[in-house]
Formats: C-alpha cells, sequence, structure tokens
C-alpha cells in the first residue's frame, strides 16, 4: 500500500465534528462575508505571530502583491523599484513583485538551510533597492535579524513570504512579526491549512493594514466609495471558522512534524542522499522534508517502487519560467542544482511509527 505523502482527509478526520459545527454555526448566521469569525480568526492569528494586525485575504498570493500595492499606494514603493527576492522560492513569490511593475533582483541561497543568504543579499544591494522580500522556505525561518540589519542599514521594506512557515521562530519571534509585513497562505496543504484557498497578511502598520483591507475590498474603506483600484480578495467566514478550529491544533502539528524529522535524520544514513540542514529547533516547523541527490528521479522512482509517494518542489525555476523568459538573471548555479536535485519526502503529522520506518529503510536502500 502506498504511503501518501499528505493525507488530508486523514487529517481533518481528526477534527470533522468540530470543522462541521463551525461550518454549521456560519450558515445558521446568515453572515457569510465579513463577519464574526474573520474578526476572531484575524485576532488570534495576529496573537499567535505577535503582530497588532492581521488581514484575511483570499490566497497567500494576493497577501503578497497587496501588501506590496499598499505600499506603493502609500507612496513607499514606485514603479522600477528593485525588490530582492530568493531565486529557488516559489513563483508566486516572483509573482507578487512584477504584478506590482516592481522589478524582482534573484538572489541564491544558502545551501544548507535552501533561505536567503544574507552575505548575498547584502551584495544585491543597489540604489535602485527599495524592499526585501525574504521566503522562509520549506518550514525554516530565514536569519531574520541578518536581514533586518542590512534592511536597516540601507533603509529597505522587508515583506516576509511566511507561506510555509506558520509558527517558526527565532528566540521566540515568530515568522510574520519579524518584517514591515508578512504574507501568509492557509492553501490546504500548509502547516495551518483551510478548507480551500485563503490568506492573511500579519503586520503592526496600522495604515499598512487599513489600506491592505481596502485593497482586497474594491480599494473601498466605505461601501460604494472607492479610494483605489482594488480587488476583490476577502477570507470568507466559513474559511475563517475552519482555520480558528485549526489553529489550536498549530502547535501539537509541529511537534508531530518535528518527532517525524527527527526520526528521519537519526534514521537516514545513504552517502547518495544529502539529509536537510536543522539548526536549532524552533527554526523549522517542517511544512516540507526535502533532501537532495543528484539521482532524484532515480530516488523517486525506488521510494515509489516501494510504496512511498513523493513530490518536487519545485521542478523549475522561476527564472527559468516561460512567463519569465524576459528576465535577464544570467546563471544561478546554486538554484538551478537545488531545482534539479530536491525531493519532498512525507511529512504528515498522522504518519504512523510503522510508515516513518518503511520511509527510512526506503531511503536507506537506495544505491
Amino acid at each position: 500500500m502506498m504511503i501518501s505523502f499528505l493525507d488530508l482527509k486523514t487529517m481533518n478526520q481528526r477534527d470533522r465534528e468540530e470543522l462541521l459545527a463551525a461550518c454549521a454555526r456560519v450558515i445558521d448566521s446568515g453572515w457569510y462575508i465579513g463577519g464574526n469569525e474573520l474578526s476572531v480568526f484575524e485576532a488570534s492569528f495576529a496573537a499567535y505571530c505577535g503582530t497588532k494586525y492581521c488581514v484575511g485575504m483570499a490566497n497567500g498570493l494576493d497577501a503578497l502583491v497587496l501588501t506590496l500595492r499598499a505600499w506603493k499606494v502609500l507612496g513607499r514603493l514606485r514603479a522600477g523599484d528593485e525588490v530582492i527576492v530568493p531565486a529557488n522560492t516559489y513563483i508566486a513569490s516572483v509573482l507578487a513583485v512584477t504584478e506590482n511593475d516592481l522589478v524582482p533582483v534573484l538572489v541564491e541561497p544558502d545551501q544548507a538551510t535552501f533561505n536567503l543568504d544574507p552575505l548575498r543579499i547584502a551584495n544585491a544591494v543597489t540604489p535602485r533597492t527599495r524592499a526585501i522580500l525574504p521566503v522562509h522556505l520549506y518550514g525554516q525561518i530565514a536569519d531574520m535579524p541578518a536581514v533586518l540589519d542590512i534592511a536597516h542599514q540601507h533603509k529597505l521594506l522587508v515583506l516576509e513570504d511566511s507561506a510555509q512557515a506558520h509558527g517558526a521562530s527565532i528566540g521566540g519571534r515568530k515568522a510574520g512579526s519579524w518584517g514591515d509585513a508578512s504574507g501568509f497562505s492557509f492553501y490546504p496543504g500548509k502547516n495551518l491549512g483551510a478548507l480551500g484557498d485563503a490568506g492573511a497578511v500579519t503586520t503592526n502598520d496600522e495604515e499598512l493594514a487599513i489600506t491592505v483591507r481596502a485593497l482586497g475590498n474594491y480599494g473601498s474603506f466605505e461601501k460604494y466609495r472607492c479610494e483605489f483600484r482594488g480587488v476583490n480578495s476577502r477570507l470568507d467566514e466559513i474559511q475563517a471558522a475552519m482555520l480558528s478550529v485549526k489553529l489550536g491544533r498549530l502547535d501539537s502539528e509541529i511537534a508531530a512534524r518535528r518527532d517525524v524529522a527527527r526520526a528521519y535524520l537519526e534514521g537516514m544514513r545513504n552517502d547518495n542522499i544529502r539529509l536537510p540542514d536543522w539548526g536549532k529547533e524552533e527554526h523549522h516547523v517542517w511544512h516540507l522534508f526535502v533532501v537532495r541527490t543528484d539521482r532524484r528521479d532515480a530516488l523517486q522512482l525506488h521510494l515509489t517502487h516501494a510504496g512511498v509517494q513523493t513530490l518536487i518542489h519545485y521542478p523549475i525555476a522561476p527564472h527559468r519560467q516561460k512567463a519569465y523568459a524576459d528576465l535577464d538573471v544570467g546563471t544561478l548555479p546554486i538554484t538551478e542544482a537545488i531545482h534539479r536535485e530536491v525531493l519532498s519526502l512525507p511529512i504528515s503529522p498522522t504518519l504512523s511509527a510503522t510508515e516513518i520506518g518503511k520511509i527510512v529503510d526506503a531511503v536507506n536502500s537506495f544505491q
């Protein structure tokens, strides 16, 4: 029997009664957009992250796009400004930049953590640089103290892409509370996942929070009066209610993911495979457990035959996508090697000890 990469049905089954009750509560309320469920979740998630404000969005991409757009509305960014982005991120991080007529500057990552390398960030700053967009890739928070040092030195805005890092922290300070703002995704497969698309912006900047909310509501602070050319990007009541239920389980699920990661790191012994780096425990929430090998396709086929489903995050680097054929970045050898070599193993909090053992044995038997 195949071990699923991520069994959302089993994961959500544990919360079935609470999720049904939350859904029924919304249905019975007769209020489905911008109501109490949204207010409760926004307040709870802001408190969880350690920020003053949380603004629900339709998805994680909109959270990034509208934060950058709000900074343009507020005069903090202008078309043509440069934004430093990790070259090995998911394409959404880059899309958010170009959607706002800003210029993405792709920077190579640290090979151990897959996150932005502070030294390379510093070397990439030019007179046109106005922001840094660190991505906490695979669930490990970037070196935010170093990022902020660079940002403060050059007076740059910092927008965290926290889509994979709900609950990751440094010194007790969580992802989403380090930058001037942060974008979160609650896509169903995330550590904190909705039952559909959903996202949020967290920030301590009241003016930014108000502007982002207006931009996601057709550009309106007041119904039928549009201050900006906005969009429709709102976290609905049912998804907010679902997320409130699942937020209560988030820390225990992070602990379960860490247990799986620890079992993998202690049990896997294969010189053909490079295991992920794990510094301090709180830094990583293990959204993904990503190994590297220059024989990635062979490893994936071997694991499939052994009954283990794997995925590739991500097979094509953003600068190699057809959508960015006009983006002149030269060669990015570290990034391109990562995209050729990475393979994600199952790391669901519902994995059994037997399944974990089977996955460890399958990896160790690869030749």
